[in-house]
């Protein structure tokens, strides 16, 4: 029986480490699964330096009430309407509009402070999204390791990761 050269043996060796790298390349980073997870078991102080989560820059909702109240409070209305159903449907008007532009504001505002939200490691984002709640919407989006998700709440009120599709 004739022996393999040596050149031969290098390059079943070198052949089969490339089948080994190749096989094994992608093994480093695992995807994450398709299922919810926890992020808080509390959504409070979600978005709030957004002004989206109830305690931000402006309250459109108490200007709202506030509109109606200094204008059906005036002591004059115009004439020849005292606080009647007309007037009362001026103002209620009148602050509509002013509160759908207050949340287009919000809207507007919120969407320029939008940033993609990317991470390589499932334990890595629910840590970010932790530390930082006051920065991130409910809604927003996150890629995990080429996986999106979305950052919504559950059925209890608690902070969870749900992706996209299943």
């Amino acid at each position: 029986m004739k022996q393999p050269s040596s050149a031969m043996k290098t390059w079943t060796l070198a052949l089969a480490v490339c089948v080994l790298v190749l096989g094994l390349g992608c093994a480093h980073s695992q995807r994450p699964d398709h299922r919810v997870h926890l992020i808080s078991e509390d959504a409070s102080g979600v978005g709030i330096a957004l002004g989206t989560g109830g305690a931000g820059d402006r309250d459109c909702q108490a200007e709202h009430e506030q509109c109606f109240r200094h204008c059906w409070q005036k002591s004059r209305p115009p004439y020849p309407h005292k606080h009647d159903e007309w007037y009362y449907k001026r103002c209620t008007e009148d602050c509509r509009k002013a509160y759908n532009d207050c949340m287009d504001e919000q809207e507007e505002e919120a969407k320029k402070g939008t940033k993609a939200l990317e991470f390589s490691h499932l334990d890595q984002a629910i840590e970010w999204i932790k530390k930082n709640k006051a920065e991130v919407a409910i809604g927003t989006i996150v890629i995990i390791g080429g996986v999106g998700f979305v950052i919504s709440t559950g059925g209890s009120g608690a902070l969870i990761l749900a992706p996209l599709a299943l």
